[in-house]
């Protein structure tokens, strides 16, 4: 059976440090960046709301998202993020909902 995957950008507030991600397990994933153990990157520079994420049905998409978001400029990357989440609110609690 194929894994679903997920890519994601987290922010250290709006228009702060972003940091882009790709999961099979987003809500254990964002946990573990909220409590300083997913990456050395976000424990110092504190880059833990969630502001945008897509969910696919195979994690070899996700991995391609996430290669396409990392080469994008920072430009585009606010801009997606704001065509969903203008005020760049932590989408956590709406991820648990789904």
């Amino acid at each position: 059976m194929a894994k679903r995957g997920y890519v994601y950008i987290l922010a250290s507030r709006k228009h702060g440090t972003l940091y882009t991600g790709v999961t099979s397990n987003l809500s254990a994933r964002i946990y573990q960046h909220k409590q300083g153990t997913a990456s050395a990157f976000t424990r110092r520079y504190k880059v833990h709301r969630l502001v945008y994420f897509e969910e696919f049905e195979l994690i070899t998409d996700a991995i391609r998202r996430e290669n396409t978001f990392k080469g994008w400029p920072r430009a585009w990357k606010i801009r997606t993020i704001e065509a969903v989440n203008p005020d760049w609110k932590d989408l956590t609690e709406e991820m648990w909902m789904w």
